[in-house]
């Protein structure tokens, strides 16, 4: 190895969890600067059968930076901005994904995918699972976004990989078909070589460098937080705005994202900010921007006539249009992690968060499942896609049991549905067990051919979304 390789334990520790307060062990660490540096260290461990985790920005909530032995790969020292068109942005694996679109829209583009954690993790990272966020109601998760990637090979090889170039003839082939809702959750067959790096979890290969596409950046956005005495008026808000949305995206009424918050959410937020009123038991966050040829004046009216139409607290609605709404919402926002953090640290037991989406005419089933958690809860999130996340907040060791206990219920039933077990999160090491139930045994053998054959030892990302091979 010509690269250092650290191996003092109290450096190693820094590296060894993530979101998920899951820790790993390790033997080493290395910080490569490039894709040479990469392929020399993938080389190395393929040679001695050492297990490679790469880690990054350590925001995954299901244990994937989590080492399981071996070395670990940082990808923090590349993390340079390389180039910035009208189309297309450059940039190394390791840039933050929050600074890469600060940059690109520095130059007047836009580039979508907006995880929560988007100004911790990293670029390359956050397309490795195919991250998306609250704007995914309209631009869809990371997938559709990416153009190129450079990609090190398990076998150590360096490879570019753009959408035109095709899975080479002797690769396995995958032939499944997954849930058409919002998904993170396994290989997607693939139309192109591309798709297989894009939501593989660093287990097929690591990537050193990607090529997004972009678009143009709104020239003006508003935000609407939206208080209803019923869910099932927000619910019908929410059907209402979708299907208007998807009829004309660029009309008056389309927003780019719709955000549920529960009663729950509510009760920790009037705890810690003002504006919530006595009478709600639910909320809506939405976004939308504003289109050519539709005025702010035609946009508000739009909103204002939904909103009344399904009996929203239109007195209550906060507008955020500028820097003093847009104060109010953030502290609202702001309140709800910050409650739930509070009782995370109060119950000295971690929460647990499901990830599950369903299609359409599941949501409402869904939700009253989620309301019939057996133990402290709130319940928020990406509803414009059906995806939910319901925190469970245990208070013991007993609850912490029963709470695991009653996700896995609700994945089996988001399964049913036609859901998915991962909506952006991925799978990690943590949802393996939930993975094999929504594909089943022949999909996940699938998986575990084209796994072999690009990994025969199976050192790269050991433990994530397989299960880690007998050697």
């Amino acid at each position: 190895m010509s690269m250092s390789v650290i191996r003092d334990p109290d450096v190693i520790a820094g590296y060894l969890s993530d979101a998920s307060n899951v820790t790993g062990h390790a033997e080493a660490l290395v910080r490569p600067g490039d894709a040479r540096e990469v392929a020399e260290v993938v080389r190395h461990c393929q040679a001695q059968h050492i297990p490679l985790t790469v880690t990054a920005g350590r925001t995954s909530t299901t244990a994937a930076a989590v080492p399981e032995g071996g070395w670990l790969l940082s990808t923090e020292a590349m993390s340079r901005v390389l180039c910035i068109g009208h189309d297309h942005a450059t940039a190394e694996a390791g840039v933050r994904l929050g600074e890469f679109q600060s940059a690109i829209e520095a130059q007047n583009r836009f580039y979508p995918p907006d995880p929560t954690s988007r100004h911790e993790c990293t670029l390359g990272a956050s397309i490795a699972c195919n991250a998306s966020g609250a704007r995914t109601f309209r631009y869809g998760p990371s997938r559709a976004w990416v153009e190129g990637l450079q990609v090190v090979l398990p076998s150590g090889e360096i490879r570019e990989v753009s959408r035109a170039d095709e899975v080479p003839a002797d690769w396995p082939t995958l032939r499944w078909q997954p849930p058409a809702t919002k998904t993170a959750a396994g290989y997607e067959p693939p139309r192109s070589l591309l798709d297989l790096f894009v939501g593989q979890e660093g287990t097929l290969g690591i990537i050193t460098r990607a090529t997004v596409r972009l678009t143009d950046l709104p020239h003006g956005v508003f935000g609407v937080l939206a208080f209803f005495a019923s869910r099932d008026d927000a619910v019908a808000f929410v059907e209402h705005t979708r299907s208007h949305a998807r009829a004309d995206r660029t009309g008056a009424l389309s927003p780019r994202c719709l955000e549920y918050l529960d009663a729950h959410c509510l009760d920790m937020a009037r705890e810690r900010a003002e504006g919530v009123p006595d009478g709600a038991v639910a909320a809506l966050f939405c976004e939308q921007e504003m289109h050519d040829g539709v005025s702010e004046e035609e946009h508000l009216e739009a909103w204002f006539d939904a909103l009344t139409s399904c009996n929203a607290l239109v007195d209550d609605t906060v507008l955020a249009t500028d820097g003093t709404g847009q104060a109010r919402l953030h502290a609202l926002r702001h309140a709800i992690p910050a409650g739930i953090n509070e009782a995370v640290v109060r119950n000295g037991m971690p929460k647990v968060g499901t990830d599950l989406a369903v299609p359409d005419g599941a949501l409402r089933d869904m939700m009253d499942a989620y309301e019939a958690a057996p133990l402290p809860h709130a319940l928020f999130g990406h509803i414009g896609d059906n995806h939910l996340h319901l925190n469970l907040l245990p208070r013991t060791q007993g609850e912490l049991t029963e709470a695991r206990a009653f996700y896995d219920a609700l994945a089996r039933r988001a399964i049913a549905a036609g859901g998915t077990v991962s909506a952006e999160h991925g799978i990690g090491k943590l949802k393996r067990h939930q993975l094999g139930w929504m594909v089943g045994d022949d999909v996940l053998r699938q998986f575990q051919a084209l796994k072999r054959h690009l990994d025969p030892a199976g050192i790269l990302g050991r433990g994530n979304i397989l299960a880690s091979p007998r050697l």
